[in-house]
């Protein structure tokens, strides 16, 4: 573990106005109730488990790379967009990209816990770089290409394939509230379980995907409707959990109100008593379905903007304050110039480095 680059005083400085507000905010739901990241986490959490010992070394290694090493805390780079949001969109502000070594470079630079991408860009570069940093193949992907464009995760990969290039790891998402969301659950769950009996841990990407969704607010990011797409993916046994920042609340009741049907199940007390509205309350219901934090959760940077760093180190305090385990960050990173990309994924890191930014 290196030394920090960034200061309490210019994380405040980054944080503007809000710095009050999300540094010493008590969360409505004690932290005693969590099981928090820490050095010990595979010793303490993942041990009494059913993971084999296979994935426990695999775990215990991800958990033990990069600037952020043994602390309990993940920092990773996802390259899935030259598929899902198409090579032209994700990589022209960056054409170095287009080459999968300089991926991979970038995450060894930045001091990622590990690098997340397609077979096509591991499997290219494996044997020079698989036993460098870990590797997390992300087995399927959202094809943009059929007109009319859809929405559906198809897997394009297999866990042999993710096992035999060396990876310690493979990732996946599911659409939740998506009309392939059945398939996409069984899918995913047969290749979790494989890639468990292979040795291999297990990353979700835990996504909303509904049309009725988008309301007044857009409940895609509400906090009960992220919260249980997170306790799903952890009843498939998904070891890390990758969920977007939530951004609102009470999904259930909005969907219900603006369609005049009854929609889903909920209960009084996830308002009143659990959650408000402040972000660290909403993150902290994310990580609480996550089984209080058993399974870890990371939170997504978002797309890239003028204000990139600000709002980095913004989610990276509202997450670990909340309790839980890191960032993944990728448009943020890779759409500008490397050694730019390079100082926010140590900005991000700062964050969980600095002993004075608590659990809320």
């Amino acid at each position: 573990m290196t030394g920090t680059l960034i200061t309490p005083s210019s994380i405040e400085s980054l944080l503007g106005k809000e710095a009050d507000y999300l540094l010493n905010y008590q969360a409505k739901i004690s932290k005693e109730t969590l099981h928090l990241p820490g050095p010990d986490w595979i010793d303490r959490i993942w041990q009494q488990t059913d993971r084999n010992p296979q994935v426990l070394r695999s775990l215990q290694q991800l958990y033990s790379s990069g600037r952020l090493a043994n602390t309990g805390y993940l920092s990773m780079l996802p390259v899935d967009q030259g598929i899902e949001h198409s090579a032209g969109a994700s990589f022209a502000p960056n054409p170095i990209y287009f080459d999968p070594e300089n991926i991979i470079k970038l995450a060894l630079e930045a001091g990622c816990n590990g690098v997340a991408t397609t077979l096509g860009v591991l499997g290219s570069v494996s044997r020079k770089y698989a036993h460098k940093i870990p590797f997390i193949v992300k087995i399927n992907h959202n094809e943009l290409l059929t007109h009319p464009n859809k929405y559906d995760q198809i897997m394009f990969a297999n866990v042999e394939q993710a096992w035999n290039l060396g990876a310690v790891a493979v990732g996946a998402t599911i659409y939740f509230g998506s009309d392939q969301s059945t398939r996409q659950i069984q899918e995913v769950s047969e290749a979790f379980a494989h890639a468990h009996k292979l040795g291999m841990a297990t990353i979700l990407w835990c996504y909303l995907r509904n049309n009725a969704f988008k309301q007044v607010k857009d409940y895609h990011t509400a906090a009960d409707l992220t919260g249980q797409a997170n306790h799903l993916g952890v009843t498939i046994q998904a070891d890390i959990i990758k969920q977007k920042l939530p951004e609102c609340n009470n999904g259930y009741g909005g969907v219900a109100d603006a369609t005049g049907k009854k929609y889903g199940m909920t209960n009084a007390k996830v308002y009143s008593e659990l959650t408000t509205d402040h972000p660290i309350d909403l993150t902290r219901y994310q990580v609480l379905n996550c089984y209080s934090g058993r399974a870890s959760l990371i939170n997504s940077g978002g797309a890239t903007s003028k204000n990139d760093f600000a709002e980095a180190v913004r989610t990276a305090v509202i997450n670990k304050r909340a309790g839980g385990a890191g960032l993944i960050s990728g448009r943020k990173t890779f759409q500008r110039p490397f050694d730019e990309g390079v100082k926010l994924f140590h900005a991000i890191q700062d964050v969980y480095l600095n002993p004075e930014i608590t659990i809320a």
